[in-house]
């Protein structure tokens, strides 16, 4: 039975028309490009800091940039922070002067950052976690392996977690592949992953709870997702930040009852602002939290930008001033498909200078569903730019999962780049997911 998502589809009690605001968004690697063009798009006025220099011109041509963001505060009605790398104390002081925010706090930056510290906050509030071991050096994660034989995943923490290739799943019952891989690691990344976990590998479905967070509660619907983090279809390959996402908006379910719902007074004393998502193992025994993401993942909140019926500037700051208590989604599925270019998702400037920089996006018709990542305008033209290969998200949704399929792959025909790949097979998991989910009753609303 293939679930519709309808779920709890809340209303906003807004009574009058939404006024034109002023919204200044932070961002450290051009991230929240997507969401500052479209809340632009609806009306606003928008201004857009970028700090990593790489990074300065994507979205030039799409929106109004700034190189100061603390001069621009005063300004600002709201202001938006796409909330990595430890940007919740930043949000904080903001906060502090009385703007409404949406972003994170250092606590709530630590849950994602530090990946023991995660753990053991779901420990506290009584959620079961997977046996793990923190290590800050890779001899020691060596000699504990050769020690306790068994199957692994080498999770490295801080900001070298975001290298999503250095996550490492071990298939061996001995442990000798992950002894392999930490050996390796010991050679090339001592210094660049000054500390990693190493977690008892649990086998079960993967799949993700989130809910959006308004300051002092979860308001309503919950988000249900299932990652794709292989570079290829059948799931092969180097592991990517993401390939694609398949979605549904839920009434609380039993995940999210047994997760996120336990931490929701520690987060209303963070007073914190905006989404948070807790991905899981589940099956027949329970279900195991694997690792927090305390802000908007990307492609993550585009894909939702699509499910969200309400616009997406009003949703902010609503969310922001704590006024927004359920709001209405799509019935049924959305997936988001992430179009990558050379040498994603490796580092490579010369591969990236010859092969994709400055080349021009196609569309044979108009396109809807269409969502940037690493692009600017020139003369009406998209082009590819900064340095990540990572290029464009493009959403279908459904009333089945199916559908939602059949409606993003035909978008995707019609987008034409030179040397451009995807996987063809976004939201396949659902399939097979979906019955041992509904077995195991983690989908029933309660």
């Amino acid at each position: 039975m293939e679930n519709n998502g309808n779920g709890l589809n809340g209303s906003t009690n807004s009574k009058t028309v939404f006024e034109k605001k002023n919204f200044l968004f932070v961002s450290y690697d051009s991230l929240i490009g997507d969401l500052v063009w479209i809340v632009k798009k609806e009306g606003h006025d928008v201004k857009y800091y970028i700090r990593n220099p790489d990074d300065k011109d994507i979205a030039d041509g799409f929106v109004e940039k700034v190189d100061d963001w603390k001069a621009e505060v005063d300004w600002a009605d709201i202001v938006v922070f796409d909330d990595v790398l430890g940007m919740g104390e930043m949000a904080d002081e903001v906060r502090a002067k009385g703007k409404l925010v949406v972003g994170g706090t250092p606590y709530t930056d630590q849950l994602e950052d530090d990946r023991s510290f995660g753990q053991e906050e779901l420990k506290k509030v009584g959620i079961s976690i997977i046996p793990y071991k923190h290590f800050n050096s890779f001899e020691e994660g060596i000699e504990f392996v050769k020690q306790n034989p068994g199957k692994y995943v080498i999770k490295p923490s801080g900001e070298a977690q975001n290298l999503k290739g250095l996550l490492f799943i071990g298939e061996e019952d001995n442990g000798s592949d992950v002894i392999q891989v930490l050996e390796d690691y010991n050679k090339a990344w001592a210094k660049k992953i000054p500390a990693f976990q190493l977690q008892k590998r649990v086998v079960g479905v993967e799949v993700a709870v989130g809910a959006f967070f308004n300051g002092s509660e979860f308001i309503y619907p919950i988000n249900v997702n299932f990652e794709h983090k292989k570079l290829f279809p059948g799931n092969l390959g180097p592991s990517t930040g993401e390939m694609g996402t398949a979605m549904f908006w839920s009434g609380p379910n039993k995940i999210f009852n047994q997760t996120l719902k336990k931490l929701e007074g520690k987060l209303a004393e963070e007073k914190y602002v905006g989404y948070i998502d807790l991905n899981c193992i589940v099956n027949n025994n329970g279900i195991y939290p694997l690792e927090f993401t305390s802000r908007f993942g990307y492609p993550t909140i585009f894909i939702q930008q699509e499910g969200i019926t309400m616009p997406i500037g009003e949703f902010l700051y609503e969310l922001a001033s704590g006024e927004l208590k359920s709001f209405k989604t799509r019935t049924g599925f959305q997936i988001g498909v992430r179009i990558v270019v050379p040498p994603f998702p490796f580092t490579d400037p010369e591969t990236f200078a010859v092969k994709s920089k400055d080349t021009v996006i196609h569309f044979k018709k108009k396109v809807d569903g269409v969502h940037i990542e690493d692009v600017k305008m020139i003369n009406d033209e998209w082009v590819i730019t900064g340095t990540s290969g990572v290029i464009l998200v493009v959403v279908g949704c459904g009333a089945t999962m199916k559908q939602a399929q059949q409606q993003v792959y035909s978008r995707i025909k019609n987008i034409m780049i030179p040397h451009m790949y995807y996987r063809t097979d976004i939201g396949n998991r659902w399939f097979e997911d979906s019955d041992k989910l509904h077995n195991w009753g983690y989908l029933r609303e309660s």
